[in-house]
């Protein structure tokens, strides 16, 4: 069972402004990208259901969630069916979230109270996910949608629609400002956050501090 409901989930997300998005097959490595998150003040952040048995990975993390970052919301990502997400949910997801609009999904995870973001790529599309309880509509992939001018026009006939785009973002003070001053209510950011080295690896202490930065950076842009 989830541990936030599904207004908590929304509600950080809009108030963090970034939903860091990551995959790995090991373990140990999700617990210190999740970690290096948390310290720098990340409260939520998506594993994406990528490879398999990526839901037992997923459910051993957030048994190391629970425990030791109990602050952190954890979600899923890239689900696509509503099998699936009976599976996520099982295994106490706090959120789900996808790259398209599966009804059978919005069921799924409105019977169980679960916040559920699709993917959209149109006013249609939007307005049908928010028909279906979406209180968050995702916007993928963001930048070949359209980008900020995408998201603002939108917002003008729709100024209720509460919009994350993935896909495109990046922490930078440019690309975040445009996002932001078109409207949007958080961003998901993948590899463009959590950098990989050469070799595969990974600086903790450094992905750290980068989250910490943009975190600043989105509470700044916010402020203007």
């Amino acid at each position: 069972m989830a541990r936030f409901t599904r207004i908590q989930s929304v509600l950080q997300m809009e108030k963090d402004g970034m939903v860091p998005v990551f995959f790995s097959t090991d373990l140990d490595t999700c617990k210190k990208v999740l970690t290096a998150c948390y310290n720098g003040g990340s409260r939520v952040f998506e594993f994406t259901n990528r490879g398999d048995y990526a839901h037992e990975v997923f459910g051993e993390l957030n048994k190391f969630a629970a425990k030791e970052l109990p602050e952190m919301i954890l979600g899923v990502g890239s689900v696509v069916d509503a099998g699936t997400a009976s599976l996520y949910i099982q295994l106490g997801t706090n959120f789900i979230v996808s790259p398209v609009i599966n009804p059978d999904m919005a069921k799924v995870c409105n019977r169980r109270k679960i916040a559920w973001s699709p993917g959209c790529g149109s006013l249609t599309e939007i307005n049908y996910a928010e028909e279906l309880g979406a209180e968050i509509v995702k916007i993928f992939p963001g930048s070949q949608v359209g980008g900020p001018g995408f998201v603002k026009a939108i917002k003008g006939p729709c100024p209720w629609s509460s919009i994350m785009p993935t896909g495109g973002v990046a922490p930078t003070e440019e690309n975040l400002k445009g996002w932001f001053e078109a409207g949007v209510t958080c961003v998901g950011m993948g590899s463009k956050l959590i950098v990989k080295n050469a070799d595969g690896s990974i600086d903790f202490p450094g992905l750290e501090g980068k989250v910490k930065e943009t975190l600043a950076l989105i509470q700044q842009l916010r402020a203007k």
